[in-house]
């Protein structure tokens, strides 16, 4: 190819969207020197932030998702969407991509569907088990669909998928650091067994409440606990810690900056069922407790952490279980080194540590072929 590499990268709303999308940026990067990247993210939202941060430059759209309890407000909704298109016509003209690439989001649909009007090729990377309902519309006019779990042709043409598995932070696996001065940069006790609970930047209610309601077995388990409560419960919880007493075998913070870090530590990780978090837990071969948000579209949480817990690579929780069953069943396998050592094997058989880069090289042979038409 004769041209410098020009990609559009558009979604976002989350970090599940947006580490997938700075991840396969990075390996374009890694492999072609030159390329052009630019993002495209939705105005206001997580990605105007963090993408930046990351070294790339963004643009924004005025898009934001239908809001299905107050119908009349889809008005505003669909002339955002609309104004969305256009400007997204005009950043395509002037950015000249030979692809772009969605990696969900709200940005993403706006931005893919006027790629594709323009004859530029678009590339999907669906993260989840279950396809949304943008990502299925989509990829009628997709050139490629890159996916993370088997059986995606029930929403996609079965020609068009790449099972890439979802492109995860590499400098996850990079940490120069021993468990047990991780454990120790926690103000934690190395010789015992390490519990991670992380339920998202924002946190999870329900695993929240599971620890608080559980403080007395959690003092007297032997095990310890780093406890990620999100920003959104931080204050409520302290309060209510602080009147309960907190535990010495609690680490508690709103937001875990070092997540290499807090990895390491851990010899058990409670979790979100989000594409992401499952992707960098098979990375790592972390033993997992998954409860799946109950407030997700088509509870695809379920069903990613299912495509796990049946191949014995999870055990999962539901939601509603959680608060009396989630701290026992933690306590009871973090204490049991067979379970530990099985759950870690299988699953590392579902990593894919090198997804980022083979999406990068479907990108490029999808550029190639735009350039020699």
């Amino acid at each position: 190819m004769k041209e410098d590499l020009r990609v559009i990268i558009s979604g976002g709303g989350t970090g599940g969207h947006i580490f997938p999308a700075v991840s396969i940026a990075n390996a374009l990067k890694a492999a072609y020197p030159n390329v052009k990247i630019l993002f495209v993210g939705a105005q206001g939202r997580m990605e105007m932030k963090r993408v930046p941060e990351a070294g790339y430059e963004i643009k924004g759209l005025p898009v934001s998702g239908l809001d299905r309890k107050h119908i009349l407000k889809n008005i505003k909704v669909i002339y955002q969407a609309l104004t969305s298109r256009m400007l997204a016509k005009k950043i395509i003209r002037e950015f000249k991509p030979m692809v772009v690439v969605g990696v969900g989001g709200y940005a993403s649909g706006p931005t893919l569907s006027a790629a594709g009007a323009m004859g530029i090729p678009t590339l999907l990377q669906e993260q989840n088990s279950y396809a949304g309902v943008t990502n299925k519309i989509l990829a009628k006019k997709a050139d490629l669909i890159c996916v993370a779990y088997d059986g995606m042709g029930r929403f996609f043409p079965e020609d068009k998928i790449i099972f890439t598995g979802n492109p995860v932070r590499q400098e996850l696996k990079e940490v120069n650091i021993s468990r047990e001065l991780a454990v120790k940069s926690f103000g934690l006790d190395a010789q015992r067994k390490t519990v991670l609970i992380i339920g998202g930047s924002l946190g999870a209610k329900s695993i929240n409440q599971s620890v608080l309601s559980q403080l007395s077995l959690i003092r007297q388990s032997g095990v310890q606990f780093i406890w990620q409560t999100g920003k959104y419960y931080n204050s409520q919880i302290n309060a209510e810690l602080d009147k309960a007493g907190k535990p010495e075998n609690l680490y508690v913070c709103d937001f875990i900056h070092d997540m290499a870090k807090a990895y390491k530590a851990a010899d058990l990780v409670i979790s979100r069922a989000g594409a992401g978090s499952i992707s960098e837990l098979c990375l790592l071969q972390k033993p997992c407790i998954l409860v799946p948000s109950p407030n997700v579209a088509e509870d695809h949480q379920t069903k990613n952490a299912m495509a796990l817990a049946d191949k014995d690579a999870a055990i999962c929780i539901r939601d509603v279980e959680a608060s009396m069953s989630l701290i026992p069943k933690a306590i009871a396998v973090v204490n049991d080194p067979e379970r530990l050592v099985a759950l870690s094997k299988n699953a590392a058989k579902l990593a894919r540590p090198d997804a980022a880069k083979d999406i990068a090289e479907k990108v490029y042979e999808l550029a190639e072929k735009y350039c020699a038409r």
